[in-house]
């Protein structure tokens, strides 16, 4: 009996994530708009400068900020995010990317959330504009930065290529998986 009530329970919740995973496809396959990925991403920075001031004072010294104001992940043992966003130099919309991200290992759940990349050299600017996809671990060095080290985190202590700044999470994604990204510049609306 307890095995039939644990192979119940395992296909109530396999069949709940399919349909939350039904239920976010469309959004994906449909691409937005240049204005819809720059309002979402102004209103993905207000924030974050909001809740870190060390995003705030790298923005300005940044040669370019890659933002991806909304990533959808999901995953049972095997898992899959994307998002959508844009490079920002010197203020302006330079090129719109997306991330996508396949992954494989213990976990399941559904969440979505935000990252902003603060580009701090020319060469790591140039890296990702002159790449065809950038696989994140290949080429510039990336920094995640938690609340620890943006304590500390300041425009003359930063001397790694890039700092990425993660905000925004809704739901629940439990588990460890070895994961992949992979940044690909887009035209979106077309």
């Amino acid at each position: 009996m307890k095995k039939y009530y644990k192979y119940m329970v395992s296909l109530v919740i396999c069949g709940a994530l399919m349909l939350i995973m039904v239920g976010i496809a469309p959004s994906l396959v449909s691409a937005a708009t240049p204005a819809e990925i720059d309002k979402k991403v102004e209103i993905a920075l207000e924030s974050l400068y909001k809740s870190s001031p060390a995003a705030r004072e790298l923005s300005t010294v940044a040669k370019g900020i890659l933002v991806f104001p909304d990533i959808v992940k999901g995953g049972l043992i095997v898992g899959g995010q994307y998002g959508e966003g844009a490079l920002l130099v010197q203020g302006k919309t330079a090129g719109y990317y997306n991330t996508v991200a396949a992954s494989y290992g213990l976990q399941i759940g559904v969440q979505s959330f935000g990252y902003a990349m603060f580009l701090m050299t020319d060469e790591a600017l140039q890296y990702l504009q002159k790449s065809s996809g950038w696989e994140i671990g290949v080429g510039p060095s990336v920094v995640v930065v938690d609340k620890g080290l943006a304590k500390n985190l300041t425009t003359t202590t930063a001397k790694d290529d890039i700092y990425a700044f993660a905000f925004g999470q809704k739901g629940l994604m439990a588990g460890l998986g070895l994961q992949g990204s992979k940044i690909t510049r887009i035209n979106p609306g077309k």
